[in-house]
Parts: structure tokens; sequence; C-alpha cells
């Protein structure tokens, strides 16, 4: 590597010599000019090969290809070099990368005693300005205007309540919410309708503007139905550390046959069959042996219409036919038993080592079989919504369910089922329930993006939303196939935004940006879960990242999804690790709030971290706002 000269040439000397190129910036001048010419190469074939743009994505495109070229290198050592004259490191070059280099190359010139070629004025990419604006621009053409107190926008996931609950959505842009998502994966058209009405009327008493973003389900791998299991209620008291009991449970009791709704929070509702229900009182005592051949009492406390109020001091397993007893004196008389109960959810349980079919049947799944002494007959099962995804699985591949929380590895592929290798489970085990997503980040599985049901609800996606969400896209075609569907329900300027969520379409990323700029407003979501899980979780931070990069080089907004602030919307209380990937989260245009019992605090502490973000970091760049701190120490109240 060429170093600059330690020593100074005194004045003199600078003066009556001519001026003459240091040997290094011959070379690095040679070496950005080379570059120079690969990115408009770049621009030049991608452009050819892409098919429609749209007029405003123009810039965006070229933009895109001279980065793309750009980061198909190894700066680093550039890089230093140029940092060491005080230079640009072409470090924060995205949104602009060769007017970027451009600037870079004009002063080395002029440190050489260069001229500047006529050539190096003509730019096909944006400049620093409009790298930005356009951005911006962008970013409002999908998800609208930003608040006046921050640029990034929130979108929140609207819960299944938002169609009757017409005070939610009020609630929800009095806290900051920007954008609302609809999710079609869930409930149907009659809800989806309720959900925005309600959100319109919300927008005329609050006065603030809500765009509405509809995902289409898309072709979601995910486990079949789960055999239920036992028909039992488990009624429970408080207990304190040392086991003493610090609160009965509470039980409501009512008539089979005519049934009534618990007056309050309670513990367990058991359906009794008994004529003589309605008779009894206050402070009478009701016996029964549980499942576990347990003696238990319940002690009446409240007799009210439809039923009886009753307390419980130890565990009781209660099942359908269960005789109650009702003591009277020293005498004990059956009055009843307990009605039909509720099965409970069925699960499997696996544990590292344990076989897993996965069947292309949609019969219920079931646990492993085992003899007396715990030797497994027959594998565990369950099934698969797309079985024809099975007809590309490989031995080898891996497979994760339930987002991640149990790996596998297959082991052998038959004709009805695939067999797999459960590799990563807690020591314990895992439970895998019905209706939880199955992973295969290493298999083609050659699924169309759109299903028939997007089909189906496209149509009123298109009438009703300001844009679409395309689950699960992992081609080009997959997007204009989207792009062309819009056209034939004459919505072609409906918005559309690609979930990006499995490791293809990661690896896809520039030629879905280029596909998706053939529409006026676009986006990406980085769908984090579901990526996570492909991708591997110790590479999602650098997979972010270079979504993030590739993105702004595009001019097109991001939208930040998945889990943030998902123990403050759910349990009303943050972690240190989620408020700290809230404040990463400002990087991107949008920040995307799961649904939860605590949304509008969750909604509150993100606006307040975003807009206290704006004023430290704009994308890579810090923003060098006062300091509290160094005003401290400078005026002398420091210590």
């Amino acid at each position: 590597m060429t170093t600059l000269p330690t020593t100074t040439p005194d004045r003199t000397t600078r003066e009556s010599s001519s001026p003459r190129c240091e040997p290094s910036f011959v070379e690095w001048i040679r070496e950005l000019t080379d570059l120079r010419e690969d990115m408009l190469r770049h621009e030049s074939a991608g452009l050819a090969r892409a098919g429609s743009l749209h007029p405003a994505h123009r810039l965006g495109a070229s933009n895109l290809l001279h980065y793309l070229a750009l980061r198909s290198r190894d700066v680093r050592p550039l890089q230093e070099r140029l940092m060491a004259l005080g230079l640009s490191s072409l470090g924060r070059s995205e949104a602009h990368a060769l007017a970027t280099l451009d600037a870079v190359l004009g002063v080395l010139k002029r440190l050489a005693g260069e001229a500047p070629a006529a050539s190096d004025a003509e730019s096909s990419g944006p400049n620093f300005e409009d790298g930005a604006r356009l951005l911006e621009a962008h970013a409002e053409a999908l998800l609208g205007p930003p608040r006046p107190n921050r640029g990034v926008r929130i979108l929140v996931t609207m819960p299944s309540s938002a169609a009757e609950d017409t005070s939610l959505a009020r609630t929800l842009l009095e806290s900051g919410m920007d954008c609302a998502r609809i999710n079609c994966a869930h409930d149907d058209a009659a809800s989806w309708k309720r959900t925005i009405e309600n959100l319109r009327h919300a927008e005329r008493l609050t006065g603030r503007r809500c765009r509405v973003l509809m995902d289409l389900a898309g072709p979601k791998l995910r486990t079949g139905p789960i055999e239920p299991g036992p028909s039992v209620i488990k009624i429970r008291p408080d207990r304190d550390p040392l086991g003493r009991v610090v609160r009965k449970a509470r039980v409501w009791l009512t008539d089979a046959a005519n049934p009534a709704a618990a007056p309050g929070a309670c513990d367990a509702v058991l359906p009794v069959e008994s004529a003589e229900l309605a008779e009894l009182g206050e402070n009478e005592v009701i016996e029964l042996v549980d499942a576990r051949g347990s003696s238990r009492r319940l002690e009446v406390v409240r007799a009210l219409k439809g039923g009886v109020w009753a307390d419980v001091a130890a565990t009781t397993y209660v099942v359908p036919g269960t005789t109650l007893r009702r003591i009277e004196g020293k005498e004990r008389r059956d009055f009843g038993r307990v009605a039909t109960l509720p099965a409970r959810e069925g699960f499997l349980v696996l544990a590292r080592g344990d076989t897993l079919l996965l069947t292309r049947s949609q019969e219920p799944g079931r646990g492993a079989e085992r003899d007396a002494i715990g030797r497994i007959l027959a594998a565990a099962r369950v099934g698969c919504t797309l079985p024809e995804a099975l007809d590309r699985v490989r031995v080898g591949e891996p497979v994760w369910l339930d987002d991640g929380r149990i790996g596998c590895r297959v082991r052998a592929v038959a004709a009805d089922h695939v067999a797999l290798e459960v590799t990563h489970a807690r020591d314990a085990g895992e439970k895998l329930r019905g209706d939880k997503g199955i992973n295969l980040p290493q298999t083609d599985l050659g699924l169309p993006a759109l299903t028939e049901k997007d089909h189906q609800d496209l149509e009123f996606v298109a009438a009703h939303a300001d844009a679409v969400s395309l689950s699960f896209v992992h081609e080009p075609e997959d997007v204009v196939e989207l792009q062309s569907r819009l056209r034939e329900l004459g919505h072609e300027d409906l918005g559309i935004v690609l979930k990006i969520e499995t490791r293809r379409a990661f690896e896809r990323l520039p030629q879905l940006l280029l596909a998706a700029m053939g529409s006026r407003a676009c986006g990406v979501m980085i769908a984090r879960g579901d990526l996570a899980v492909e991708c591997g979780f110790e590479r999602l931070a650098e997979v972010q990242e270079e979504i993030l990069w590739l993105c702004e080089a595009a001019h097109v907004p991001v939208i930040w999804a998945t889990q943030v602030l998902e123990s403050l919307a759910q349990d009303g209380r943050p972690s240190r690790a989620e408020i700290t990937d809230a404040a990463m989260a400002e990087r991107a245009e949008c920040v995307m709030l799961n649904k939860g019992p605590h949304i509008a605090t969750a909604l509150q502490v993100l606006d307040d971290i975003l807009e206290r973000m704006e004023g430290h970091q704009r994308k890579k760049s810090a923003l060098l706002r006062p300091l509290q701190l160094a005003s401290h120490i400078l005026d002398g109240q420091g210590t």
C-alpha cells in the first residue's frame, strides 16, 4: 500500500515546484476510475434486464445498480486510505453511490494537480440532495406523510376485536399510530370491513389520516391439527412459596341444560346436570372425588340466578361424569354430575433424538406410541397444511418448527411422509401444537406467492386498502403477477410491500426490488421472525443491515417488523434488549408493532424513543446535536 509522505515540504519548495501527481494519488484515481466505469457498466446491463420501471423509480434503479457494483468489491483498503486524507470513505453512499464516488474522485484529481474530465460531471444517478428527497417522497407515497415530531411512521397490527371495539382505533391514533395493518390470514371480509370503517370514523374524530396495509396470507406452511387432549379442567388455588394457600380457587357452577355465563372472573366453569343446583345456598359443601382419586370439597359462597359461586382450597382435576355429593350433616347424598367439558388443546412433546413424521394427510396428529417399558412402537406424526411442499424436500435438509423453537433434519423421504430427526429442543423437550409455522430454509418449494385464497382476498384489498403486502415472495415473477392482477382489478396504483421472510427472498432482494419498482408506491417489510429462522438467528443482525442498505440505495422505504417492544405490548413491561432494538429501528422508514393488551402504552413508548433517536442518528450517520454531558463539563458543572 502506498502511503503519504510523513514530512511536508516547506513553502519555498512547494511554490517553486511544478504540480505533480503523488504516486498514491495516481493509484487511487485509477482504482476509483475503474470502479466508476464498472458501476456504469452494471447500470447499463441491469436496466436492460429489468422490466418496466415506473418513472418515479428510474433514478433509484440506477443508483441501486451503482451500489451493487460498489459492494461487489472489497473496498476496505481504499476506505482506510481515503479516511487518512479526511475524505469520504464511501461508507455512507447508499442513497447516492455514483455522486459520492465522483466527489471523492474530483478532490483526488485536484490534489494530484489534474483537471477533472468533462465526463466526471455527467452522472446518471441521483445527487446528494436527490437521495434523501426521493426516499422520503416514496415513503410518503406508500405510508402517508410523517408526523411533525418524527419522520419514522408506526404501523400497528389490528386485533380481531378492532371490528367490534369502536373506541380502539381512536385510542391507537391518539397514541401515535400512523398506519394500520390487517392480516388476511385471520378473520374474514366482513370483519375487515368493520375494522376499516372504525378506522375511518376515528380519523374524522381525531383529524389524523391513517393508511391501511393488508397482508395477503400467502402459501404459509403450518402444522396440521393435532388430536385433542383429555376433557379435564384443572382448578388450582394460589399458594405462597411455602405451599400455603393464599387465595382459594373460585368456581362457577351452572345448569348444563340452561347454562349462564360466569358473572365475573373465575378459575373454572363447571356445567352441572342436576335439578337441585338452584336449591344450593351459602356455606353448603359439595364433595367430589377428582380424576386422581383425591377427595375434594367445594364451599358455596353465593347463590345467584343461573348458578352458584364456590371456593376450592386444593388443586382439583375434574372430568365429565364426576359425581357431586351434597353434605347434609353426617349424610352424603348424590345430587348431580359434571356434564360435558371441552377437550384440552392437543400437543406433541418432542425431545432431541426423537422422530417426527411430517405427513401429507390432514388427519389429526398424535404423539409417539410406546410399550410398557417406554420403547417407541410408532413415531409421533403431524400433517402439513401444504403437502405439495414435501415434493421438494431432500434428505439432510433442515426443517424448523414453531418459529425456530424446534429444529429438525430430514432423515428419510417416503411417498406419504417425511421423517424428521429432532436436533434442537430444550432438555425437557418442546411442545408442538397445531397451526405452527414450518420453515424449510434450504428447500426450493416452487410454490406460487399468490394462492387461490389470495386472489379472492385481493379483490377486497384493492377496493378498501391503501397498500397490500405480498407474503412469502421468492421470485420477481411473484411481484409481476401481483402487479398484473392489480391492473386487472383497476387498482394498479395500490402500494405494494414485499415481505422478506425467507432466505430465498433475501438472496433475490435486488431482483425483487427492481420488479417492485414497476409500481408507483412500493416498500419492503423485514419480517424478522421467519427471517431469523431461515437465515439463522446469529445472522439476523447482518441480514437486516444488508436489507436496509439495499433499500436505501433503491430509495425504497423499509418497515422494521416482528417483536418490537413485544414484552411491553403483551405484559406491560419491556426488556432492556427491546428498548435498544426499538432505538435501532429508527433507521427504517416505518416500525411495526404487533397487537397486545398494552399496545397503547407500547405506542407511546415507541413514539418517544423514535423522536429522541431522530436527533442523534439518520440512517448510518450520527448527528452531532448538542450533548448535555458536554455542556456540563465545559460550563464547569462536571466533577
